[in-house]
């Protein structure tokens, strides 16, 4: 079910997240009932995520795996005048409503939500004050913190680079040079998973070195070798 002239099209990527998709989609209904669109993206999962979020969603596409080309082919579909990008692993907060409202009347083109993770240990406290003082003094988001710009400008700007990884920090420093984001004081609340599993300093002293070596001019087929371990 489409939604012509919505304010909203939430777009998920997916990929293989059956255990979970259905606790991300399942908050979000009370938005579709507000005429917000939501989208899944799937990459070609195999284990039903499709299946299981299909129910949930106005509309879901099947693509070739890869989160910016998942999210284009998303983005082509949505009928919202914004379009935002959530990934399956985060949750929009309470007060999504609210910012709804800021949305429909604001004069910035784009933006992206400050962050809490998941985890407990006071270093994720710390890692959340590190990504959301750094976003906020770089104007440059990531994928975690819910990217949101105006459809037009985002097909105007040539949508998201189809690169093996970074696409948002790309599509980020493409935007700002266009205009200052607007980065909202309510945060999202996305998993610590990856820190938890692969160890907290490690995986910050990961993340810290990929974007450097993005800054210094790596190119994403390596980078993502670097961060998957391969």
């Amino acid at each position: 079910m489409t939604k012509p002239s919505c304010l909203l099209s939430i777009i998920v990527p997916t990929l293989n997240e059956a255990e979970t998709i259905t606790a991300t989609l399942q908050p979000l209904q009370m938005l579709r009932n507000q005429g917000c669109e939501i989208i899944i993206a799937d990459g070609g999962s195999d284990d039903h995520t499709a299946e299981q979020a299909a129910p949930w969603v106005d509309q879901l596409v099947v693509t070739e795996k890869g989160r910016a080309r998942q999210m284009n082919a998303g983005a082509d579909l949505a009928q919202g005048r914004w379009l935002l990008f959530l990934h399956a692993d985060t949750l929009l907060t309470a007060n999504f409503s609210s910012f709804l409202i800021s949305l429909a009347s604001t004069e910035k083109q784009w933006g992206f939500f400050s962050l809490s993770l998941t985890g407990r240990h006071i270093f994720f406290r710390v890692i959340e004050t590190a990504i959301n003082l750094r976003s906020r003094l770089t104007s440059i988001g990531t994928g975690d913190q819910c990217l949101f710009v105006k459809k037009a400008l985002f097909l105007q700007l040539g949508r998201f680079p189809e690169i093996a990884l970074m696409e948002d920090v790309s599509l980020c420093k493409t935007l700002r040079q266009h205009s200052s984001p607007w980065v909202c004081i309510d945060k999202v609340l996305t998993s610590s998973r990856r820190w938890e599993q692969h160890g907290i300093l490690k995986t910050v002293g990961l993340m810290w070195r990929l974007r450097l070596a993005y800054f210094l001019g790596a190119s994403p087929d390596r980078l993502v070798k670097i961060y998957y371990g391969r």
